[in-house]
């Protein structure tokens, strides 16, 4: 067993003390002061990837503004408006359970037969069933079918994993920061096709006379859904490319990463083995003709017999082609990046879920009585207004204050959000109908939900910064990606449920769990303090 140790730190020799410099071999990759220029982004590839991405947001909210009526008309809830939440949420949560299961296996397999495979087996099955969802008259059918959804939407790891394939060090930053920006427009898209699309043989006259529309009134946005997946699909076929060669494994040494420019020296390696020194010549290190002081090409080397140790050939960066462990992502700054970026998720999750579910209760009950068109129009317009906010303000918000200060600003508006909810069912409840002044109260809590959305650039960014180095960019966005999917899974059944149980129970004059998520959001804020203040500008 060789082991090694790690160089110590030169120390300053002292007044009339005699000097021996002897130049450490220069690392044979990283010069100092060299700037590198970064590499155009593949805009191609890169839309393409985007537009896969597109299938989770889309076919995970484009039921937000009808699920709630679908359940009661199942029969599920005997007539009880009350219990909608529970049944309503085990088929919001379902889908986010099953994609946390598969999303680790959806990227093994991607390893073994290559990552387009994976890709456009998904898609093509997410379409079948979207479209079962679209028929199923039941309520397990519902279950079972959005089950399969969130099966074959656990292959969203894969895109990332691509991702980190086509960019490099210089420009994978700047790719990874479009991420959020394709998940707010396929949130938006979602609930404005479930809102404007459901139950159109009550809305529009070509539907009215078919039988087949009043019978699955909601199958036109499930179709529509399933048809943007379709195109998802085409576009791979023909224009994504795979990542991801089939060629076998080599085994590499450290040295194997040296370039090719290089002069070899014979030099004494240290090894330490038993607690007993050995120093034999070897003449199998090579090092670049550098001067290691300048960085500059040098027709003289130092041939001096100096020994050199295992641990001075850096073996840490992306200059070795070694597999990253596991262990090797569960740091500090990769935990606390990820833990709250599971907060911001449950939080987010929670407010997808009670709009639609508070919006479609009665007054009575401490809803807004609002129908799936307008609770779908509702949520379309803020996330279109979010999306265009966040692609032309974020840039500049996040340079002039950073990440870290810009994520806790824009995080503490879900406290906002979740306070506005009670406040908006004592001014309906008081006024006898939704009136100009709850109006003006949702544009408010839209308003700060707006605000929010920059906190995903932010952990997005804190997330692909944590990583410790560019060969685990990939392991660690999986953590983050499994991570965020089990929170997604309970998020909508804790929303729902809490929302079930206040009411049923009448807890807090039915506004408890509204002040329960209150509650969870200040927690998180806590956790915020072990973000990194700066992001580190690794070369």
């Amino acid at each position: 067993m060789i082991e090694t140790e790690s160089r110590p730190t030169p120390q300053a020799p002292s007044s009339g003390e005699a000097v021996n410099e002897t130049p450490s071999i220069p690392d044979p990759v990283h010069a100092p002061d060299v700037e590198v220029a970064a590499t155009p982004l593949p805009k191609l590839q890169l839309f393409i990837l985007l537009y896969l991405q597109l299938a989770e947001p889309i076919t995970s909210t484009v039921i937000y503004p009808f699920v709630n009526q679908l359940v009661r008309e199942t029969g599920i809830t005997s007539g009880d408006e009350r219990k909608t939440g529970y049944f309503a949420g085990l088929i919001e949560s379902c889908f986010y359970a099953v994609e946390a299961v598969c999303v680790l296996q959806w990227g093994r397999a991607s390893d073994r037969i290559g990552r387009k495979p994976v890709l456009l087996g998904g898609l093509l099955g997410l379409t079948l069933s979207m479209l079962g969802f679209g028929v199923s008259r039941t309520y397990w059918a519902l279950v079972l079918s959005r089950c399969a959804e969130g099966a074959l939407n656990g292959n969203i790891g894969v895109t990332k994993s691509m991702m980190a394939e086509i960019t490099d060090h210089t420009n994978r930053v700047q790719a990874f920061a479009f991420f959020p920006m394709s998940w707010q427009v396929g949130g938006t898209l979602g609930p404005i096709i479930g809102g404007v699309f459901a139950r159109p043989a009550d809305r529009w006259p070509g539907f009215r006379e078919s039988a087949f529309w009043r019978t699955y009134p909601y199958f036109l946005p499930c179709v529509i859904a399933a048809s943007i997946s379709v195109s998802a699909f085409i576009l791979a076929a023909i224009g994504l490319k795979e990542t991801l060669p089939r060629q076998p494994r080599k085994k590499t040494s450290v040295l194997d990463s040296v370039p090719k420019d290089v002069e070899k020296l014979k030099v004494p390696l240290e090894i330490k083995s038993d607690g007993a020194q050995i120093h034999e010549y070897t003449e199998v290190l090579e090092v670049p003709c550098l001067d290691y002081i300048t960085g500059q090409p040098s027709t003289e080397v130092d041939r001096q017999n100096q020994p050199v140790t295992v641990a001075d050939v850096d073996v840490s960066e992306d200059n070795v082609d070694a597999p990253v462990g596991f262990r090797s992502i569960l740091v500090p700054r990769v935990l606390w990046a990820i833990l709250n970026y599971a907060f911001l998720t449950l939080l987010d999750q929670s407010i997808t879920v009670l709009i639609p579910l508070m919006y479609s209760t009665s007054i009575a009950l401490g809803g807004l009585g609002f129908s799936p068109f307008t609770i779908g129009i509702v949520q379309g317009v803020g996330g279109c207004v979010g999306g265009f906010i966040q692609i032309f303000t974020f840039p500049w918000f996040h340079r002039m204050f950073g990440a870290r200060k810009l994520y806790i600003s824009t995080y503490v508006m879900y406290v906002v959000v979740f306070a506005l909810f009670p406040l908006e069912s004592f001014v309906t409840k008081r006024a006898g109908g939704v009136g100009a002044a709850t109006w003006v109260l949702i544009v408010v809590q839209y308003s700060a939900y707006v605000v929010s959305y920059m906190s995903w650039g932010c952990v997005f960014l804190d997330i692909s910064d944590a990583a410790p180095n560019q060969r685990a960019l990939g392991l660690t966005n999986g953590l983050a990606q499994t991570t965020c999917s089990i929170v997604r899974a309970i998020g909508p059944s804790l929303a729902s449920s809490l929302f079930s149980v206040t009411l049923e129970h009448h807890l807090a004059g039915g506004t408890l769990g509204y002040w329960v998520l209150c509650a969870i959001s200040i927690i998180g804020l806590f956790a915020t303090q072990w973000l990194p203040g700066t992001l580190q500008m690794r070369e």
